[in-house]
């Protein structure tokens, strides 16, 4: 009888423990339905004003809270950075770089509710100022040299002048290894005018005071770890009318033992194609302000 009566418990703990997790389900599905995919009302540099259609409750009871949209921009497999919310079923998102290619979804939410992610738009923003023109040399992106060449472009209605621009090519030091050596081959405006400097920036070291890691690592940061940085160029002495382009400038990073660099990390890289492309993930300032390109785009 205590065999039956131990088997009985189990049964009845396993039956309830299915009705449990039927339940858990079915309150996990959304109550919401998904929003429309968004509808682009008005690119500007600077301002794109984005529609779609409303989400509705899914279920009964509806709830008598208030829907708030979530736009996204989409950086990877169910990854997203959040662009703005709102109640309406339209907004205009103001920071976003022009000339940038995004995509971009909406969300709904209320309390206790929420729904899938719409459908995604690819777009392209409009152009501000300046944008930048990228052609990849390199053919192998493991080798022992980053080569590319790139072009400035103003694609204002007013003179450009190249001293208020920096542009980033954003890359990533494996290994921990900021060694590289910045040459410039040959440019149109002349190298003499391409001034280019590396910036990197290590993990922080923990804060003083706190317990001792074991084993205590002998130099910060530990060997092997990933340094996030760029490679910026600012040019002297150039105007560019409404239209025109610096020409090319051919740029070749290598590091001081020729080791074997892997380009594949970096943010700013892109499988070479033989042709000129608008490299969305290379970015370009101007005087302090972003006019292209978003290493998150």
């Amino acid at each position: 009888m205590r065999a039956r009566r131990v088997t009985a418990v189990t049964l009845a703990a396993a039956l309830l423990s299915l009705l449990a997790a039927g339940v858990a389900a079915a309150d996990d599905q959304p109550r919401l339905t998904t929003p429309g995919v968004p509808v682009v009302l008005a690119n500007e540099p600077h301002a794109l004003t984005l529609a779609w259609t409303p989400a509705t409750w899914a279920s009964e009871p509806a709830g008598e809270d208030p829907i708030t949209y979530e736009v996204r921009a989409v950086i990877g497999t169910n990854v997203y950075r959040g662009l703005g919310t709102t109640t309406a079923t339209t907004l205009t998102v103001t920071d976003l770089a022009p000339g940038t290619e995004y995509r971009i979804a909406i969300s709904a939410y209320a309390i206790n509710a929420y729904s899938d992610t719409s459908p995604e738009i690819g777009l392209r923003t409009a152009y501000g100022r300046a944008k930048v023109r990228y052609l990849n040399l390199d053919w192998s992106p493991t080798n022992n040299q980053i080569q590319h060449a790139l072009q400035i472009v103003n694609t204002g209605s007013e003179p450009l002048d190249l001293t208020g621009v920096r542009v980033r090519y954003h890359l990533t030091f494996e290994g921990g290894n900021t060694d590289l050596v910045l040459n410039c081959d040959w440019a149109a405006l002349g190298c003499d005018r391409v001034r280019r400097t590396l910036q990197y920036f290590p993990p922080p070291a923990p804060p003083p005071g706190g317990p001792t890691p074991t084993p205590t690592p002998t130099v910060y940061p530990i060997p092997g770890t990933p340094v996030p940085g760029w490679v910026e160029l600012t040019v002297t002495g150039a105007v560019l009318a409404p239209g025109a382009s610096s020409g090319p400038i051919y740029l070749r990073f290598h590091r001081q033992s020729w080791s074997a660099i892997n380009e594949r990390d970096d943010r700013s890289w892109q499988a070479a194609t033989g042709a000129w492309t608008e490299n969305s993930r290379i970015t370009l300032d101007l005087d302090g302000v972003r006019e292209f390109g978003d290493t998150y785009s």
